[in-house]
C-alpha cells in the first residue's frame, strides 16, 4: 500500500454507513412544493425509461464531497435527474440553462409567479 492510500478505508465520500453522523431528526415535516415536484419528476422520467435508479445513483455518487454539505437532499436529486436527462438526450445543457433562467425570473414565491 502506498503512503497516499494508507488512510483510504475503501469508502467513497457518500458512504456514511456505520459512521457517527449526529442525531436523526424524527419529527415529521411537510415537504416544500418544489421537493414534491422533484419526486414526481423522478417517478415520471424513470417510468418513461429516461434513466434508472442506478443511473441516478451513479450521478449522486460522482458528485464532489462538498455537494453533501452544501446541497439539500432534493437539490442533489434534481441535479442527478437533470444530468441523466441530458445524457439521455431529452434536454440539452443550453436548453436547461434557458429554462432555469425563465424559472428564476418568475419570482421567489408562487404568488409572484402567478402574476407573470
Amino acid at each position: 500500500m502506498t503512503d497516499e492510500n494508507k488512510d483510504f478505508d475503501g469508502r467513497r465520500w457518500h458512504d456514511m454507513g456505520g459512521l457517527v453522523a449526529g442525531d436523526v431528526p424524527r419529527a415529521d415535516h411537510d415537504f416544500a412544493l418544489w421537493e414534491k415536484r422533484v419526486d414526481a419528476l423522478m417517478i415520471i422520467c424513470s417510468s418513461k425509461g429516461h434513466f434508472t435508479v442506478d443511473g441516478l445513483r451513479r450521478v449522486l455518487e460522482d458528485m464532489p464531497p462538498a455537494s453533501f454539505e452544501e446541497m439539500s437532499y432534493y437539490e442533489r436529486w434534481i441535479m442527478s435527474i437533470a444530468q441523466n436527462l441530458v445524457e439521455d438526450g431529452v434536454i440539452t445543457n443550453a436548453e436547461l440553462g434557458r429554462r432555469i433562467t425563465q424559472v428564476e425570473g418568475r419570482g421567489l414565491t408562487y404568488g409572484e409567479a402567478a402574476h407573470e
